[in-house]
């Protein structure tokens, strides 16, 4: 858990695809100007701390690579370096290589102590896309360790609708192969979580047992004060060097709630309740909100009335 002068909060949240913009389960990729590609807001200091500290503590679990990544690696690093010294000088860095084989001689490694995103590079291969390198210091419910070296259609196996085979898993493929390095992409995704953990890793077996007992995420807990809104912002780009594919995953945590004290709280409220009613037994269970979906709906609709 990440504390930074208490809990991460925001006075209203930056990003809402709750309100009906960002449809659970759907690709929903669009394309962004490449000035809108890194977010930086007043909990950097603290991202960045949590960062160090998972790297200190759990180095393996956070990060991986293939050897023969470094180039793409120092790609990212310098894109990264770039943007930021446009748009966030005060946030670059440079770095001195270290002995080959260490955590501190990875390029990726030194770009994701700069952003609060998460950082995958996809590399083609044989058996399509697959995940070559990655610091995944804030995972929302699924384990580095696992998708390491799988290609697209393994990673996405646990989720519904997705898996070897299906429409959007070879939809995504396609937009992979498709992308071109003009062209930046983003897409939203969106849980609901007990307390405000960073880190929330999640490994297959965890998630078949969870979805096997269905135990609420709130036992014994005031929901209201508890529940906290997990956004994921995600971005694509192709490396125009490498041709990889770097994925980005900006996490943003919000109370619950604040949606009560937001000005369009009927609005936002009502919608979010309509997305969750609308998640079907398998969703419900991937995303473990099973046992409190209906909980959920009655605090939102109740916010939306000025409850």
């Amino acid at each position: 858990m990440i504390r930074d002068n208490g809990p991460i909060v925001t006075t209203l949240p930056t990003h809402t695809p709750y309100d009906g913009t960002s449809k659970p389960f759907a690709i929903g990729l669009k394309p962004i100007d490449f000035d809108r590609w890194i977010e930086i807001d007043a909990h950097y200091p603290a991202y960045i701390e949590e960062k160090r500290r998972l790297y200190a503590e759990i180095p393996d679990k956070v990060f991986v690579a293939e050897a023969g990544t470094q180039a793409a690696q120092q790609e990212v690093a310098d894109l990264i370096a770039g943007h930021l010294h446009q748009h966030a000088p005060e946030r670059a860095m440079a770095f001195t290589p270290a002995p080959a084989g260490s955590l501190d001689d990875q390029p990726l490694y030194h770009a994701s102590l700069q952003v609060q995103e998460d950082l995958i590079l996809m590399r083609r291969g044989d058996e399509g896309w697959r995940l070559a390198a990655g610091s995944l210091c804030f995972p929302s419910s699924w384990s580095l360790q696992e998708k390491f070296r799988q290609p697209l259609e393994k990673i996405h196996v646990p989720v519904p609708g997705f898996g070897p085979g299906s429409r959007p898993d070879q939809l995504i493929a396609r937009m992979f192969d498709a992308l071109s390095p003009d062209q930046l992409m983003e897409r939203y995704n969106w849980s609901i979580q007990a307390g405000d953990a960073l880190y929330l890793p999640l490994s297959n077996d965890a998630r078949d047992e969870r979805a096997a007992t269905r135990p609420s995420k709130f036992p014994g807990r005031d929901m209201a004060a508890s529940a906290f809104i997990r956004i994921e912002r995600q971005t694509l780009r192709k490396l125009p060097l490498s041709r990889d594919v770097l994925f980005t995953i900006r996490i943003h945590l919000d109370p619950l709630k604040v949606i009560a004290e937001h000005p369009e709280r009927a609005r936002l409220a009502s919608s979010f309740a309509e997305q969750l009613t609308a998640l079907d037994a398998a969703q419900l269970d991937y995303k473990g909100m099973t046992a409190d979906r209906d909980r959920l709906v009655d605090l939102l609709l109740s916010m939306a009335r000025g409850g």
